[in-house]
């Protein structure tokens, strides 16, 4: 697939870097310029371009840059691109450690959405819930014991697919978390970080004290996974889903 992606840090980069290792036709691009990403680009066989190419990429973007960073993109960015192109947002939001606060954010609207909203098109929430040496070093064949699961959100059914099947490409255990809506479960301050490459799913917890406006607190509407087995290094955030894995 040719695959476009805007931001080349911890999780844009590992995510280019495994992606052309896999075949893929990758655009990279970041807020300074190709130029910058020439060296990067030649050692792992990408292309560097400006954002607005990169959107222009292909099958898939994936927009992997600090939330308060979103409202910088060009305006317009997405709207001559074909609306098959699947975008992905790899975002957490993290008001007090580089954000800033984000009001609607604040108020209990999904950060994937207040992104959707920004940039005037839908997204696929996906590969924000692991750390990126994991991303890195931790995918396994399909069917491995202690395959590392994570879980995608999308409002479209197809978009979802195919973000699940790359998921699974490289290395993890693809798991459908439902619509947007549900994505705050996977947001970095409400997801929980475990130990170990297995997981259960516990039983949910009342919905006592769960309303909309305390829906943001783990364990609502849903269970949590915990550790079962395995290593005390953590890997990554998988939030409580109602039906687990």
């Amino acid at each position: 697939m040719r695959i476009g992606i805007i931001g080349a840090g911890n999780i844009g980069g590992t995510l280019a870097r495994h992606l052309t290792r896999l075949g893929h036709l990758v655009s990279i691009a970041n807020s300074r310029g190709p130029e910058s990403l020439i060296g990067l680009a030649n050692e792992i066989g990408a292309k560097a371009v400006s954002v607005t190419e990169a959107a222009k990429a292909g099958e898939i973007v994936i927009i992997s840059i600090p939330t308060k960073a979103v409202v910088d993109l060009p305006q317009g960015l997405f709207a001559n691109v074909s609306a098959d192109v699947v975008v992905v947002d790899t975002g957490n939001y993290h008001p007090e450690l580089r954000d800033g606060h984000i009001e609607a954010i604040d108020r209990g609207m999904p950060d994937s959405q207040w992104v959707a909203q920004q940039i005037g098109r839908p997204v696929i929430k996906a590969f924000n819930n692991i750390f990126a040496k994991s991303l890195l070093e931790k995918g396994a064949p399909k069917g491995a014991q202690g395959r590392i699961a994570l879980s995608v959100f999308g409002d479209s059914v197809a978009g979802k697919a195919t973000v699940l099947r790359l998921v699974d490409d490289l290395g993890f255990d693809p798991v459908d978390g439902g619509n947007l809506d549900n994505s705050w479960r996977q947001q970095g301050r409400n997801a929980r970080l475990l130990s170990g490459p297995r997981i259960r799913s516990t039983p949910a917890r009342t919905r006592r004290g769960c309303s909309r406006t305390n829906r943001r607190i783990p364990g609502c509407r849903g269970g949590s996974y915990q550790k079962i087995s395995g290593s005390s290094e953590s890997f990554g955030v998988i939030p409580g889903t109602e039906s687990g894995i």
